[in-house]
């Protein structure tokens, strides 16, 4: 192979490379998510700021706490995952403080689950503060289980 052969086919590989970098992170900018949370919540405000820089579009519904745990329940979510907020985008479920980066994750995977949650509200998860207080991200699947999808700090 000549010197300008191996020029054109590595200019070539490095182009492909950077637009399916590209594509994978447009194919997240701009999804649109649906967050349902009480409106005197200002952990739940903080996330979608942190969702928001992430990329995601948010529109957030304030709710009574029946209402929202209505929502919790439609979307198949069982009081052993539940947060302080809930999201839905892309047919999943998004419990609490999930870190936008598994949100990506799972819209890129696509799993066959209901969604991801931080149950609670660990101390050191996005909206939360910053720390290193460990906590996990779980992937929720449609018989009610779970099941580790990430571990922070990383």
């Amino acid at each position: 192979m000549t010197m300008r052969l191996r020029s054109r086919l590595g200019a070539i590989i490095g182009i492909g490379t950077l637009a399916l970098i590209s594509a994978t992170f447009l194919a997240h900018a701009g999804e649109a998510m649906k967050v349902y949370s009480s409106p005197t919540c200002g952990c739940c405000a903080a996330w979608v700021r942190h969702v928001e820089d992430a990329g995601f579009t948010v529109e957030v519904e304030h709710l009574g706490m029946a209402d929202l745990n209505a929502q919790k329940e439609a979307a198949g979510l069982t009081p052993k995952h539940a947060s302080c907020h809930t999201g839905l985008i892309d047919g999943y479920a998004i419990e609490g403080h999930v870190p936008a980066a598994e949100i990506k994750r799972l819209l890129t995977e696509k799993p066959d689950a209901i969604g991801l949650s931080v149950p609670g509200m660990p101390a050191d998860a996005p909206g939360m503060g910053s720390g290193d207080t460990p906590y996990e991200v779980l992937l929720v699947k449609e018989n009610g289980s779970s099941e580790v999808f990430a571990r922070y700090p990383r």
